[in-house]
């Protein structure tokens, strides 16, 4: 048997993520908890390989006990499902927009979303007359802070979790223009509060400016941000009311109307 490397205790890594799904996909066959001797005779576990795995699964949220010795399949699940599920709509609703922005300026046009400490682009809208070349492809990701997108969603957040941001991620620079200085960042996310748009000043790039624009669903929550790409020579001020267009006509198809964030 040499499925895979072993770990510490000795059992397969595949076999234990195979175990874990057929552990999940029981739990997802009931609506009701489960006892621990229900779930260990329909997977064909062992009680305490069962035990143990789901134990684990319990401290990572994907599984939760109400009630000692039963389980049922945990909120992180959940979490993750909105999270695939707002992607699949925001890509789904930013998807002729954009290509209508890229038609209007010839430059590319970027959909990108926040995971973590960073950015993914999940979607681009491109052509070879941009004289652009394209380093991230889709699925790239970015620090935040180098980013005009990354900015948007710092600036959403508040004072004591931009410096967490920053002490976990030093905030590392990639050119001679990124913005490494706490203080020097937090007065850009000012200037992004007031303005609702951000910018990247060749800081993920040399030779790359862009500007991007927040996109927001039904509950005002910042879900994804909008960006145009240019050459740092050839970015034009008047593509800004183009690009704000853009993100509103996609946050409306989101269901966001403003003042849905009124406190």
């Amino acid at each position: 048997m040499k499925k895979t490397e072993q770990q510490a205790g000795g059992t397969p890594t595949v076999q234990v993520i195979e175990r874990m799904f057929a552990l999940i996909d029981v739990l997802a066959s009931r609506e009701e908890a489960m006892s621990l001797k229900e779930i260990s005779e329909k997977t064909g576990l062992h009680p305490s390989t069962t035990h143990r795995i789901l134990n684990d699964l319990a401290t990572g949220r994907f599984v939760d006990r109400p009630e000692p010795g039963t389980y049922r399949l945990g909120m992180r699940l959940l979490e993750l499902g909105n999270i695939v599920k707002g992607r699949l709509s925001v890509r789904d609703a930013a998807l002729a927009p954009m290509r209508e922005l890229h038609r209007l300026i010839q430059q590319p046009v970027n959909l990108s979303l926040r995971q973590g400490d960073e950015i993914v682009y999940i979607e681009r809208a491109l052509s070879e007359r941009s004289g652009m070349q394209v380093v991230r492809a889709i699925g790239g990701r970015a620090p935040l802070h180098l980013t005009s997108v990354g900015k948007l969603f710092l600036a959403a957040d508040d004072a004591q979790r931009v410096r967490a941001y920053a002490t976990r991620t030093g905030l590392a620079g990639h050119t001679r223009n990124s913005l490494t200085q706490l203080p020097l960042l937090e007065r850009e996310l000012a200037k992004a509060r007031m303005t609702g748009v951000a910018r990247d000043n060749e800081e993920l790039e040399l030779g790359v400016r862009c500007m991007a624009a927040g996109i927001y669903d039904d509950q005002a929550r910042l879900v994804a941000g909008l960006s145009i790409s240019s050459p740092a020579d050839r970015l034009d001020e008047s593509w800004l009311p183009k690009l704000q267009h853009t993100a509103n006509e996609i946050s409306a198809a989101l269901g966001y109307r403003p003042g849905n964030n009124d406190a």
